[in-house]
């Protein structure tokens, strides 16, 4: 079968650089040998070497029926491992997994949030996304680029920058800057707060980020007491994840 044609409405930008490719995979510990689930194989450039490892149970989930097409019959033994599907509506059989991959960049923010809804069970996450992405993952507060995401996935995971990647290694190449990041699973297993609530608080925070908190959660409807606290004088990028926990608690 002839090599897979990148498509531009599924977000797809072919890595061709094995180096990169090699040390993306590399990244990806792996301690407790657990399922790996690939999000967007493409052309296979990191599938080669997951399936290289010795003891990985992989497989490749794509919404490119060409791309999974394509890895089966260049890995036949393993052409069970590959499936036409999509993450975001996947419902993982596996207690536990790890994640890997070139995230499409259109939806990485979604990918997010939904490993954030499967946070009881992805222990690891390697993946290169878009710069700007990564750089708002990994923000701490008192940052600009700190937001929803940051406050969500660092209240479960301990999260790295690894490195960045250039455009010129991509077919064809993004017109924005890539990064590599891993977020491994910390040892919260459950917040001291209502974790529905905490999102609603953190999504409503920044989603009027410009504003104060009092103004920018008046939608809770806050008691008089959870109104009159300092905190709320505050803007969303201002608070820890820790005082966004706190937070939740006096809100609910």
């Amino acid at each position: 079968m002839a090599n897979v044609k990148p498509k531009k409405h599924l977000g797809q930008h072919f890595l061709k650089d094995e180096n990169i490719a090699f040390k993306i995979v590399e990244a990806l510990k792996n301690e407790q040998q657990l399922p790996v689930l690939e999000i967007g194989p493409g052309t296979g450039v990191l599938t080669k070497y997951l399936i290289a490892q010795e003891g990985v149970e992989l497989y490749a989930l794509d919404v490119d029926k060409e791309s999974i097409e394509y890895l089966k019959s260049n890995y036949p033994s393993n052409a069970d491992q590959f499936l036409f599907q999509d993450y975001l509506k996947y419902d993982v059989p596996f207690e536990k997994f790890n994640v890997i991959g070139n995230f499409p960049y259109n939806i990485s923010s979604q990918l997010f949030f939904k490993i954030w809804d499967d946070r009881d069970k992805v222990e690891e996450v390697v993946c290169m996304i878009q710069k700007e992405v990564a750089d708002r993952i990994c923000a701490t507060h008192g940052n600009k680029t700190y937001g929803i995401l940051s406050v969500l996935l660092q209240a479960f995971y301990d999260i790295e920058y690894l490195f960045k990647v250039a455009p010129g290694v991509f077919n064809p190449p993004p017109k924005v800057q890539s990064a590599v990041i891993r977020l491994k699973r910390n040892s919260v297993s459950k917040l001291s707060c209502d974790e529905k609530l905490f999102k609603r608080v953190v999504k409503a925070g920044f989603g009027k980020r410009r504003k104060t908190l009092r103004n920018a959660l008046k939608d809770l409807n806050l008691s008089e007491s959870v109104n009159a606290l300092d905190v709320l004088n505050q803007r969303a990028e201002q608070l820890s994840v820790q005082e966004f926990i706190s937070l939740t608690e006096k809100i609910s």
